[in-house]
């Protein structure tokens, strides 16, 4: 355990670029709309930057310093499920401090829209955090795969899908469907069920991939 902690203070010590990036994002995002979307939302931002890091850059400088990999992907995934808190966090307060203030504009949040908040700030903070570490946890593993033949296949299928689903009515239901089960759903316990039972299976698929990666 000692070692994958170890791994995990390295990890978000050398996140630093993502943190900043987000931060710029959030910090000068404006709009001159009567509708816009909060400046919180742009936290999502670092659960999509920081998997590129994890894998394109932490793991060879981990592996050169004599780390295991499934060390490394433990500590990933531990770093993951802080990142998680930490953005939710950080939006659910801007959510519910920052964007009341903004009177003269109708804010948007994703937490609304996706009618977390009709369970509570509180259930609706944890659904948004089970939901963004799915996300970090599905990129991490997408992102492992870029490099052998199943990754090329696997971005095919995903294209194949959004081009042959979305203009068929019935197939489009289908990935309607999908998305409002993972994404728009106000059922705080199936919601967080799908998240955890998809992130298991997707770490499950991360450490196969992993046992063939090589520097």
């Amino acid at each position: 355990m000692t070692s994958i902690f170890a791994i995990v203070k390295r990890l978000l010590a050398s996140n630093k670029v993502s943190f900043i990036l987000t931060a710029l994002v959030m910090l000068c995002a404006t709009s001159s709309g009567d509708i816009v979307l909060s400046n919180g939302n742009y936290s999502w931002l670092l659960a999509v930057v920081t998997p590129f890091f994890f894998v394109f850059y932490d793991f060879t400088k981990l592996m050169h310093l004599g780390a295991n990999k499934k060390d490394y992907f433990f500590g990933c995934l531990i770093s993951y499920g802080f990142l998680a808190f930490f953005i939710s966090l950080v939006n659910t307060v801007i959510h519910q401090l920052i964007d009341p203030v903004y009177s003269a504009q109708t804010v948007i949040n994703m937490m609304d829209v996706c009618k977390w908040t009709e369970n509570g700030i509180i259930v609706a903070g944890l659904q948004q955090m089970f939901f963004l570490l799915l996300v970090m946890v599905f990129f991490h593993v997408l992102l492992s795969m870029q490099a052998h033949w199943y990754g090329w296949l696997t971005d095919a299928v995903f294209t194949a899908i959004i081009c042959i689903f979305t203009p068929i009515a019935p197939l489009r239901a289908i990935l309607s469907g999908f998305f409002h089960t993972i994404m728009f759903n106000n059922n705080a316990v199936l919601h967080i069920g799908i998240c955890l039972l998809l992130s298991g299976a997707f770490s499950i698929g991360g450490l196969v991939i992993l046992k063939r990666k090589t520097l």
